[in-house]
């Protein structure tokens, strides 16, 4: 086998390595997923947990028992019966979920397509449409909910699939003090919203946060029951501790 890197260089401060240190452990080779269209869905990556394939709610659960979402034609749709979360439990993470808001346009501001995808089940991150609708920056879709709004406005029209993209670094906790903050990184429609963008604590309505409840290290992802009808397609996410190589 050819040498593949240096045993005379120098440490890498901080880590247990050498500058191109050939006995560095080799990241986990995964097949990529392929992209979605707007008539179907992509394929998730290989080493991907697939939430919703389009066939069951076997992942999922509700308040009151099993999720009772409905599931047509490769999608599942809010229908006024509860949020729903996974069964698993997640930290850091990168999660894919493809959404649409109503074709049919009912409503406005945050009564038009509202839903949310919550991450660690505390952590809102926007479902709306957003598509020529008029609303509070904050609340706009991919706005980190009551805290920061996206960039910019990539909302597809009413009834066309959407994309995010989530990165997600949970806060750590050292018994009752907070460590490090929660940080996020969000895509809608392949367009950058938030860049490592610290969140300020469980996000809420009409209120301010704070980290002033320390929480587990994992907790569900969980999604919106906010009346409206969206739909959700080709969920996957990717825990990202079991590819800490550490130092």
């Amino acid at each position: 086998m050819a040498n593949i890197g240096y045993d005379d260089t120098p440490m890498i401060p901080g880590s247990n390595w050498r500058v191109h240190d050939g006995t560095r452990p080799q990241p986990t080779i995964v097949t990529p997923g392929t992209e979605s269209s707007q008539g179907q869905a992509g394929q998730p990556p290989s080493d991907a947990i697939v939430l919703f394939d389009g066939a069951d709610l076997s992942q999922w659960i509700s308040s009151s028992g099993e999720a009772q979402w409905k599931i047509e034609n490769g999608y599942m749709e809010v229908n006024r019966t509860g949020g729903i979360q996974t069964k698993a439990h997640f930290g850091d993470c990168q999660l894919h979920i493809e959404w649409a808001a109503p074709a049919e346009v009912k409503g406005d501001s945050q009564g038009r397509g509202n839903s949310g995808v919550f991450l660690m089940g505390k952590y809102e991150i926007q479902v709306l449409d957003g598509y020529d609708n008029p609303t509070y920056a904050d609340g706009i879709a991919a706005a980190i909910y009551g805290q920061y709004p996206p960039l910019v406005n990539a909302c597809r029209k009413p009834g066309e699939w959407q994309t995010y993209d989530i990165f997600f670094v949970a806060p750590r906790f050292d018994g009752q003090k907070l460590v490090t903050p929660a940080y996020v990184t969000i895509v809608h429609n392949g367009v950058l919203m938030h860049h490592h963008q610290e969140i300020m604590g469980p996000t809420g309505h009409r209120s301010a946060t704070s980290y002033d409840q320390p929480h587990p290290p994992q907790g569900p992802l969980a999604l919106q029951d906010h009346g409206d009808a969206v739909r959700y397609r080709n969920i996957w996410i990717r825990s990202l501790k079991d590819y800490d190589q550490g130092s």
